[in-house]
């Protein structure tokens, strides 16, 4: 499946704002709503679009600590990589997981209410699980760019 330049203009529009009508869409776009409505869909069959979602601010809920925070791996453990990335799944506290190549494993973005609140997550859960020798924290101080948009130029060819 080659992406042509209506899907590209429906994929930019969607990730600007998923909440977009049909009918909206269909009018940015130039094609009838029914139309629109099979492009989405063949869209989200195909992978492309993987979720609708809500997109929360963590302040306004409540966390208003997030963290990165650098894994490294004890040699002897490395076997146990799936296990690991397993357990970093089931925690609640960590939004986002990266496999990393380089200095470190990898990078958690973690967030909690608070810095006790952060304590008690790196002593009773993080540093519990078995095959972690190293864990760095950095705190956000401020985001200064979060971008969730991946622009579909319209004269680049993209193949799903």
């Amino acid at each position: 499946m080659v992406l042509d330049k209506i899907d590209k203009q429906i994929l930019n529009t969607l990730q600007e704002n998923g909440k977009t009508t049909n009918s909206k869409l269909s009018k940015i776009v130039g094609i009838s709503a029914p139309a629109t409505l099979e492009r989405v869909k063949r869209l989200e069959i195909a992978g492309v679009i993987s979720q609708f979602t809500a997109v929360l601010d963590p302040e306004k809920i409540g966390f208003s600590i997030m963290a990165l925070v650098s894994i490294s791996l004890s040699l002897s453990n490395l076997s146990s990589v799936a296990s690991i990335k397993e357990k970093f799944t089931e925690l609640d506290e960590v939004i986002e997981c990266y496999q990393i190549a380089g200095a470190n494993d990898f990078i958690l973005k973690v967030i909690a209410k608070d810095i006790k609140t952060y304590g008690e997550f790196m002593n009773k859960k993080l540093t519990q699980i078995e095959g972690i020798q190293m864990i760095k924290s950095s705190f956000v101080i401020d985001n200064v760019k979060e971008k969730r948009m991946f622009v579909l130029n319209s004269d680049e060819e993209y193949r799903v």
